[in-house]
This record gives C-alpha cells, structure tokens and sequence, in this order.
C-alpha cells in the first residue's frame, strides 16, 4: 500500500502514543517504525557565521517525517551547489516524537466483513510527525551576510515541502 496524502494527518490529533521503555507492557503503540530523517544538522558547524535565517510555522499543524526529510534535502543541496559545504549551517530544530496511526481500509468484496466498521479502529503505526504551533521555529540556517538571500531561497524551497505556511525570519549578528 502506497503513502497516504498528507492532508489527512495535518490536523493536529493527540492520541494515546505512550511508549513506555522501563515497563513495555504499559504502551499504547507497539513497534513505532523510525525516523526517515538522516540528518539533523549539516554544513560546517564549527564557521563562525554573522546572520541567522529561520523558518516558522504560521499554523498548528503535524508535518509527517517523509515530509521534512524531503524539504531537507532540496534545501541542502540547494545550499550546498549555491554556497559550498563550508559556507552554511543547517539544523532542523524539531525532532518527530508524535506517533501517528493508520486503520486499513478495505475495498471491493467482502470489504464490510474485513474492516468491521468501527470495531478495533486503533489503527497500526505508520510514522512519525512534528506537532507546530504557531510561531515555532522549525529551521535554521546559519550564513554570513552576503549569503542571507540564497538562504532565504533555500528556506522557501524547504516551505513549498511542508504543509503549513511558513514565515522566514532574518536575525543578524553583530
């Protein structure tokens, strides 16, 4: 079965996602699937950089984490064939812990006897998504002051990937 669209879990839902490491038996959510994202921090994180751009969320919305890698990577490589690898730094400053659930639906026949209606709608983990609100801030790029344009054209290609809408913030450092 294929990836299912995002709007269906953009609204934000709290459900039971305890996962309990000291006593398992105590868990909601058994076997939670890992992260897809690689990396959280990229570029050169030791350069002494004069300008911070970050990107927040406008919106409560849960970003899934297919969703923020694949941001990741057009903003990465979007900064690494603009600037270098020795010219940015890039970290996600939001890490997915919300545990989001998916119940099979069945088509065609014998479809009603397989997906029993309502019954045992719990739903099997498929992922893992970051619960925004507004105001938070989910990226920042880290660029000395002549560079600050091409890290805000890389911050809206990592925006056009997630499904909020999204403000950039320029902080400069004297």
């Amino acid at each position: 079965m294929g990836l299912r669209p995002g709007r269906t879990m953009r609204r934000v839902t709290r459900p039971w996602t305890r996962i309990s490491i000291r006593v398992p038996r105590k868990s909601y959510v058994k076997g939670v699937p890992g992260i897809k994202i690689h990396h959280f921090e990229m570029g050169n994180k030791k350069g002494n950089f004069d300008a911070r751009v970050y990107l927040i969320a406008k919106q409560a919305v849960q970003i899934r984490h297919n969703a923020l890698e694949a941001a990741r990577v057009v903003a990465h490589k979007f900064l690494s064939k603009k600037l270098g690898e020795q010219k940015f730094f890039m970290k996600i400053l939001k890490y997915p812990h919300q545990v989001y659930r998916e119940k099979p639906i069945a088509t065609g026949a014998g479809a009603d006897r397989y997906s029993q209606g309502m019954r045992l709608a719990f739903g099997k983990p498929a992922g893992k998504a970051v619960i925004t609100k507004p105001g938070m801030k989910l990226v920042e790029v880290r660029v000395n002051k002549e560079n600050v344009e091409i890290a805000k054209q890389a911050l809206k290609k990592f925006s056009s990937k997630i499904p909020t809408k999204t403000q950039i913030v320029v902080e400069l450092l004297s």
